[in-house]
């Protein structure tokens, strides 16, 4: 075997061509880093957003809140069904909730989107896992007030801390910013329910309703008895559900991200190809001499392939570096995109987590295989004799 040393003071020797092939590599990956990055951010947001017990009650027909009606009346049946969980006074850990969506502009100056409000009960942050109120206060009930993430708050005009936002021609005061473990209702502005209703005209009605079951089979019976009853006209999910369905944000994310791997994979294995061959055709004595001290084919071609993937996987830790570098510097690692199916703003954060880092490992290796293939393979297949008279 070759020892590694031999490509190592190789490379070195040839700095510019290692270089640009390190540039080129760490391209391709940095930019796929930084698309499945995002990719897996916003997965991460929906997944931590699923209660394992938390049902959701929208009307018959609808994907999502911002599409549902709940009658009050439907809403309290619902809430007095057996099975549901109970907080330590004895209160059904449920709640009639009102989405409406304003739409306000972006603090970069990119344009408009919309945005999710809720109408919420003080029971309600309750369901959300963690969620709590990290700066100011949480507003009050029967005062145009709001609670938001402070992601949602870098993101949108008017959002900040004592800022005001308008909803539906009525002016809402931010009074407090609220951390919700990075689950989707980080997307959300928080504010009364009843108060809500009032300026949206949405008065004697919800858009759904959220509850948590006792146990999984309390879950299951409850599924059923919600969606087989033809009287209130309704359908239950669980958050798990939900969120998968609302995961098909993602997939603009994901083709992208998979197009620019593509495209830049192309281009960074013609780089290395044509480094390796520019090795080869200036190193064929080298390799004479290998050969004629009985290194055998087998050697040679591991040699040329571990050089070249050497290269990729320099260039891979610089692309992740610099992706997760420059994503730290462009605004704390937060992003948004429209959610498919709601149509409205969701926020998440970067996620550089193992998976991610571990494709990037992939792609390293799978340039450094596929672009030195063919110039080891033409390296092993030189004559002895012909390659130790190449000048």
């Amino acid at each position: 075997m070759i020892p590694l040393k031999y490509n190592v003071r190789s490379l070195l020797n040839r700095k510019v061509s290692s270089l640009m092939t390190v540039a080129s590599t760490a391209l391709a990956v940095g930019a796929s880093v930084f698309a499945f990055g995002l990719s897996a951010g916003l997965d991460q947001t929906l997944e931590v957003s699923a209660g394992p017990l938390d049902i959701i009650v929208l009307r018959q027909g609808s994907s999502s809140e911002t599409a549902s009606g709940v009658s009050e009346a439907a809403a309290r049946e619902i809430m007095s069904f057996p099975g549901i969980q109970t907080d330590q006074s004895g209160r059904p850990l449920a709640a009639p909730e009102l989405v409406v969506v304003t739409y306000l502009p972006r603090r970069d100056g990119s344009g408009n989107a919309n945005v999710t409000v809720r109408g919420a009960l003080e029971i309600s942050p309750r369901l959300r896992e963690g969620m709590r109120v990290v700066e100011g206060r949480n507003y009050r009930s029967g005062v145009r007030e709001a609670i938001v993430s402070r992601k949602l708050a870098g993101r949108f005009q008017g959002l900040a801390l004592n800022e005001e936002f308008i909803v539906q021609d009525k002016a809402f005061t931010v009074v407090g910013y609220f951390d919700a473990g990075g689950g989707a209702t980080e997307s959300e502005v928080w504010t009364d329910q009843k108060v809500l209703a009032q300026v949206a005209n949405r008065t004697g009605g919800t858009s759904s309703v959220q509850l948590r079951a006792a146990s999984k089979a309390d879950q299951q019976r409850l599924l059923d008895r919600i969606t087989a009853d033809k009287q209130i006209a309704l359908k239950a999910v669980t958050e798990e559900q939900y969120y998968a369905e609302q995961a098909q944000a993602g997939i603009v994310l994901r083709v992208l991200g998979y197009i620019i791997a593509f495209f830049l994979t192309v281009g960074a294995m013609f780089a290395v190809a044509n480094t390796m061959y520019a090795a080869i055709s200036n190193r064929a004595r080298e390799i004479g001499t290998l050969r004629s001290l009985g290194f055998g084919q087998g050697s040679v071609l591991i040699a040329f392939m571990l050089e070249s993937t050497l290269l990729c996987v320099v260039g891979a830790a610089v692309g992740c570096a610099v992706a997760v570098a420059a994503t730290m510097l462009l605004g704390g690692q937060s992003a948004g995109t429209m959610n498919q199916t709601t149509f409205t703003e969701i926020v998440f954060s970067f996620n550089f987590g193992p998976s991610v880092l571990i494709r990037a490992a992939i792609l390293a290796v799978f340039l450094g295989v596929l672009g030195g293939l063919l110039p080891a393979l033409r390296a092993v297949r030189m004559k002895v004799v012909d390659a130790l008279r190449e000048v």
